[in-house]
């Protein structure tokens, strides 16, 4: 069945087939996927209890953080108060925002992803279960960690962007600043885990006949939202290294007086930070677009432009980054053209608005409460884009800039672009997770008092703004005609939060998990696979998919599909399984074996924590012990998860025969192996564009001559590496020698060591000092970020070795040496750029 040259058309006239199959088939099914009990509750990692605990716990940092801002808006109601210190309210506005993007608006998306896109996909699960198990328990656990900072003095105070040198040990010389690198640290693990589940469940587990034209535009747009992760988180990843390294050891990355330079930090920062809008706008607006069409009982709108809409979002946000620093001295030719970028970026984004507002025009749309929350959106989502039209031009910029007015326009777009729609989505969806609905007539009352408070706290913002009110103080003089207009976006405030508090009423009220069978059902009559009958194991045979909206278009879908008319209608090795497809028109291509439940992934990510935590707090010793802890958990989930299956080959349904394995690129462990290597190029480029940004600004800081000598034996060692990592492959897929291919694997490691050591011993005998220059400190920071892939590489050589001396390193069944080869390879090659690119920046 593979290959991509179009579906085979034979698969319509065997589905549905002319018989039910046995009920019995559905009990094994069902004792498969049973729910768990008592304490399993914490080993599950089925999505349909991963995403439920991700939607709470999300939500839980979202009513956290707007008690946050409550406060803030107390404070700032009348002029000269002194409810809060000027210190407490720098805690409290640096976790708002912090909180509120990073533990709230990124995970609250990844709930929808993780609850929803297997069974609209038709799968019976994400294809890394315990991977998403992971990346939750260690957001749960380290963004309450981080949160809890604020109880003891501890929370961080530079703002949720952390601008060096404010946050430089000189200035912040407590660990608060640290805290904050700690919470972005568990949500970077969180949302580049979430990443590779999205973007290999979407291109790899579809139902057949799911074609790229096909899929619900919700997984587009997580397709999108995952591919933007992996390119923009890295570079947050990276300057919260160099930040910390900075604190540390005193490295002067961003220390002008030693050869750094602050703006690095901004540059790098906003790579991320202006993306990241359009990572939280992108499944958001999707939400929205899948809610329209039910609502106005109508197809969408333009689909295919929307899909291009949404890839071209995602390009254009990588081009503009410096609309955050037009008033930071760019030339005249960088700020037109980062202000055309931000301009242009609104094209593609009103290109959905208009999709929906001609799909509402060609239905019949029905105002029940997802249904307001849709056009709700659609209104303040479009005021924020034209206010974002408007600090997009770089002469308004330099006057609005920092100022209320930006606030204003952050908010807006936020809470229309992400808010507004994840309210819609909630009263839409939630029917599929839980027992009874929840009341659309107090659903109706939930948009109005937080339309009218969005609008009454923020529309005011924007005239504080063009008074002069800049933005992150914590208090304002009487004379400055400020205390009207803050009173009003206060009582705001609380007008938005007494509809969260009646919403918060009505879920307690009304929410009753039920992520299998029970749910209350399709109330509102969507057409996608989601709303088909349904226990934990998601449908009862994996349906063959002729259009976006198949239960519309087919009638009796539910049926047949509820009958065992489809695909893999019962568990054909007894475990939990689903189909792989192929990535472009959704040919079945294997059978997918997906890990059960276990304590592995929690007691990982318990140790992880532990690892951030004791490190945070200058416990070393102990951070470095629950640091390995932490490697030998995932590491033993591994062993588990990387089993061979007994069957060569099974059948999918009507004789459909389709292998149980698939070698190289064709295996989806292989697939997860490339997107974190692109995760790693992209820190990798991010060093390398930070190494040549110093040497063109900082010059003269720039003393130390390259070291030449002894660039052959060092070039020899890696590329050396490089082919014995090539050769462990082939020495077991055609020599069938495990035992050997372990071992070039070890003698590749060996030979990646020598040259990262002979690297850093010939800038040594250079006389670089990382703590005396730019230069220095750069140098070393790529060479220490080498040594961290060598060293996952040398973890990565002994579970091979392990795997080989078990019996169980095979040609035929298990991925292990594909993906540990590849990384290898990646980390050669890494090695030979390195030792040739630090060397050709000349000294002045």
């Amino acid at each position: 069945m593979n290959g991509e040259q179009g579906f085979d058309q034979s698969l319509y006239k065997r589905f549905p087939t002319a018989r039910a199959r046995p009920k019995s088939e559905v009990e094994t099914l069902k004792k498969i996927w049973c729910a768990p009990r008592g304490w399993e509750y914490i080993t599950a990692v089925s999505n349909n209890y991963i995403g439920i605990y991700y939607f709470g716990t999300a939500l839980l940092f979202f009513l956290l953080a707007g008690i946050l801002a409550l406060v803030m808006r107390v404070q700032l109601a009348a002029p000269a108060q002194t409810f809060l210190s000027p210190e407490t309210y720098n805690q409290f506005f640096t976790m708002h925002g912090t909180v509120m993007m990073f533990l709230f608006a990124v995970p609250a998306v990844e709930a929808v992803g993780v609850l929803l896109l297997p069974q609209m996909l038709g799968a019976r699960d994400l294809p890394f279960p315990r991977l998403s198990a992971y990346a939750f328990w260690t957001y749960f656990i380290g963004g309450l960690a981080f949160f809890a900072s604020l109880f003891v003095g501890w929370a961080p105070d530079g703002g949720w962007f952390m601008y060096p040198p404010l946050t430089g040990r000189i200035y912040s010389p407590g660990i608060n600043t640290d805290f904050w690198l700690l919470g972005i640290g568990f949500i970077e693990i969180s949302a580049i885990a979430g990443a590779i589940e999205f973007i290999v469940g979407v291109l790899r587990t579809r139902a057949p006949g799911m074609s790229l034209d096909k899929m619900p535009i919700l997984a587009w747009a997580f397709l999108v939202f995952s591919i933007m992760i992996i390119l923009g988180f890295p570079s947050v990843i990276f300057c919260t290294l160099l930040l910390e390294l900075e604190r540390a050891l005193n490295w002067p990355f961003f220390d002008a007086t030693r050869g750094g330079d602050p703006l690095l930090w901004q540059h790098l920062f906003w790579f991320f930070g202006h993306p990241e809008v359009y990572i939280i706008f992108l499944p958001a607006a999707a939400m929205l677009s899948m809610v329209v069409t039910v609502v106005a009982r109508s197809d969408l709108i333009g689909y295919h432009l929307v899909v291009l809409a949404m890839i071209a979002t995602g390009l254009l946000s990588f081009g503009v980054w410096a609309h955050h620093m037009l008033t930071t001295g760019l030339s005249e030719v960088a700020v037109g053209a980062f202000s055309a970028a931000s301009t242009a970026v609104a094209v593609p984004a009103g290109l959905q608005v208009f999709a929906w507002i001609a799909t509402l025009a060609a239905g019949r749309p029905v105002l029940n409460a997802p249904g307001l929350f849709t056009i709700g959106s659609i209104v303040i989502f479009v005021t924020g884009g034209l206010t974002g039209v408007m600090v997009a031009l770089a002469p308004f910029d330099w006057q609005a800039h920092d100022s209320y007015f930006v606030v204003a326009h952050l908010h807006y777009v936020l809470l229309g672009g992400m808010l507004f729609p994840l309210f819609a989505a909630i009263y839409y969806w939630l029917p599929s997770v839980s027992r009874k609905p929840l009341s659309d007539h107090l659903g109706k009352w939930v948009f109005w008092l937080m339309f009218a408070g969005t609008n009454i706290t923020f529309m005011p913002m924007h005239f504080a703004g063009l008074m002069g009110m800049p933005r992150r103080v914590y208090t304002y003089l009487p004379s400055q005609g400020l205390d009207v207009p803050n009173m009003i976006s206060t009582g705001g405030a609380f007008v938005i939060a007494a509809g969260l508090a009646l919403f918060l009423s009505d879920l307690a009220r009304n929410f009753r998990p039920a992520p299998g069978e029970g749910n209350a059902g399709n109330v509102y009559g969507g057409g996608t696979l989601e709303w088909l009958p349904s226990g934990l194991y998601s449908t009862r045979s994996i349906p063959l998919v002729t259009s976006r909206q198949p239960l519309w278009e087919q009638p009796n879908l539910a049926r047949d599909v509820e009958q065992g008319k489809y695909f893999l209608p019962r568990s054909v090795t007894g475990l939990r399984e689903t189909i792989l497809t192929s990535a472009v028109s959704a040919q079945p291509e294997q059978l997918l074996i997906i890990p059960g439940p276990s304590a592995w992934p929690v007691t990982a990510a318990v140790f992880t924590s532990g690892f951030f935590l004791l490190l945070t707090v200058q416990a070393y010793i102990a951070g470095m012990i629950s640091g390995v802890l932490a490697i030998a958990a995932v590491l033993r989930w591994l062993w588990e998860s990387d089993r061979p299956v007994a069957i060569a080959s099974a059948d999918i349904g009507a004789g459909i025969m389709v292998p149980t394995f698939q070698p190289g690129y064709r295996n989806h462990g292989v697939w997860a192996m490339i997107i974190v290597l692109v995760v790693l190029a992209m820190i990798f480029l991010m060093a390398i564009f930070s190494l040549f940004y110093l040497w063109s600004n900082q010059p003269d800081f720039w003393r130390i001559a390259a070291p030449w000598n002894g660039m052959a034996v060092m070039l020899g060692a890696a590329a050396l590496g490089l082919a014995l990592s090539l050769a462990s492959v082939q020495l077991l897929r055609r020599l069938r020698a495990p035992l050997s291919a372990a071992t070039a694997i070890f003698a590749a490691l060996l030979c990646l060591i020598f040259a990262a050591l002979a690297d850093y011993y010939s800038w040594q005998s250079a006389g670089l000092d990382p703590a005396a220059s730019g230069q220095g400190a750069i140098i070393h920071g790529i060479l220490a970020h080498q040594a961290s892939v060598i060293f996952a590489s040398g973890v990565m050589a002994l579970y091979v070795a392990g795997r080989a001396i078990e019996g169980s390193l095979s040609a035929t069944k298990g991925v292990t040496l594909d993906a540990v080869s590849l990384f290898f390879s990646y980390t050669a090659c890494q090695q030979l750029i390195i030792s040739i690119v630090t060397r050709v920046l000349p000294v002045p």
